[in-house]
């Protein structure tokens, strides 16, 4: 289900994702806040529409201003252990890994979900992009589905 947002104006394209996170100290007192902070923490979204007919707001947060478009919760592309990892199961992130130099470090610490958590696979997309794993762990890449609720 889309949900109606506030966004800053370079990121307001079909497309374009990001992990929200929350409310700034500049947007204390601002006129449009229960439109912008209508999203849940931590959670990764996609535009999927921009509003045509909404203007460009004033932002203190964004240089360019914030318009309105529709945001749904996204997949998170995320490496997981091997063991059991099909479409529908269960699962969490192995853990964090120091490695940022390793190809597959967006995938072992994505934006947008947190080690604690449990996550259903949407999609197996198959081997990591690293050659090996400097933690010695047995992975694959996967597509976690969007949490279920928003609220």
């Amino acid at each position: 289900m889309s949900i109606v947002t506030l966004i800053g104006d370079r990121l307001a394209s079909p497309g374009t994702e990001f992990v929200y996170e929350g409310e700034s100290a500049a947007c204390e007192g601002c006129p449009y806040r229960q439109q912008c902070l209508n999203l849940t923490e931590g959670v990764r979204y996609e535009v999927t529409e921009v509003r045509e007919s909404g203007q460009l707001l004033d932002c203190a947060v964004h240089d360019t201003g914030v318009r309105a478009v529709e945001v749904e919760p996204t997949s998170i592309a995320a490496n997981v252990a091997s063991k059991g990892a099909y479409a529908g199961s269960k699962v969490s992130l192995p853990g964090p890994c120091p490695h940022t130099e390793c190809p597959s470090h967006q995938y072992c610490v994505p934006d947008g979900a947190d080690f604690e958590s449990e996550y259903r696979i949407d999609e197996v997309r198959g081997d990591p992009p690293h050659e090996f794993c400097y933690l010695d762990r047995e992975l694959t890449l996967v597509e976690l589905a969007p949490p279920e609720s928003t609220d």
